[in-house]
């Protein structure tokens, strides 16, 4: 018995059906990447509106729905470029309060450079984040001391909102492609799950963590240091950490945290005082 001999359009088919899922699959990074540089984009805009209506001292940016109405964005673009400002250390957003630029005394740097802030920036009215650069083996010593046993308090207090937020930055890190981009996506991440503690106190104490992030030395530490094979493991670390939170596994959520900490403290080969502690 002959075997059956596919017909003329069976070879045709396959590799174009490949092809179109190739495509789908092309344009789905592409609207994704594109995201980020539109937020970015975005993101200067409202900063250097800010400015021009506020340049002294510390200013109130208008609401989210203002924002929306003035640019002609969605408010899904307004939150997401007032996140990007805020992981930059630009911005301080104040629960019942407002949100507000942060004063700055030194050149104003571009929101590409994640780690560029100047050390000399000031802070709100509640809570001054870092003024000068600090030795990155204390930063990652804070760290350490912080962000695990945090995990405790997101796994108890996060909502289905916070997680949602917690996954679009995970999936901008999926799709970043520079170091200055992943920066930001990264300090988006992790300022995003420590904000789903619901800890006033907590976010604030961390919104130092940040500040310190911006400082010159770790920027600096951070870029030397920076390659698409370590970018890619720390992206593999964030979502152990986020697959932890969403099974409501403290446990689970306590040790990626460290095991990503120490990931980044072996690879900027900075001594961590923490580094041996646990939380069993």
């Amino acid at each position: 018995m002959q075997a059956a001999v596919p017909g003329p359009d069976a070879d045709v088919a396959r590799p174009k059906q490949v092809a179109e899922a190739d495509d789908a699959a092309g344009r789905a990074v592409s609207s994704v990447g594109g995201h980020i540089e539109r937020g970015l984009a975005l993101a200067e805009l409202i900063l250097a509106r800010s400015q021009q209506a506020g340049p002294h001292g510390v200013s109130r940016l208008p609401t989210e729905r203002q924002l929306s109405v003035d640019l002609g964005v969605t408010r899904s673009s307004v939150r997401n470029a007032l996140a990007l400002l805020e992981a930059q250390g630009r911005i301080s957003r104040e629960v019942g309060r407002g949100t507000f630029l942060r004063e700055r005394s030194g050149p104003s740097h571009s929101l590409g450079r994640a780690d560029g802030a100047d050390a000399s920036q000031g802070g709100s009215t509640s809570i001054k984040p870092a003024t000068a650069d600090f030795a990155p083996a204390d930063v990652m010593t804070i760290r350490r001391l912080l962000e695990p046993p945090a995990m405790v308090l997101v796994v108890a207090w996060a909502t289905a909102a916070d997680l949602q937020e917690i996954d679009r930055c995970l999936a901008l890190g999926d799709v970043a492609t520079t170091f200055e981009q992943f920066e930001a996506c990264d300090l988006a991440l992790h300022r995003s799950i420590m904000a789903a503690s619901h800890s006033p106190l907590l976010v604030s104490l961390y919104a130092a963590i940040e500040g310190a992030r911006h400082g010159q030395v770790w920027g600096d530490l951070k870029r030397r240091r920076s390659s698409p094979e370590r970018r890619s493991q720390y992206q593999a670390d964030h979502r152990a950490v986020v697959e932890a939170l969403r099974s409501r596994d403290s446990g689970g959520a306590v040790e990626a945290m460290r095991l990503h900490l120490a990931r980044v403290q072996e690879h900027l080969n900075v001594s961590d005082p923490a580094a041996g502690l646990t939380w069993r």
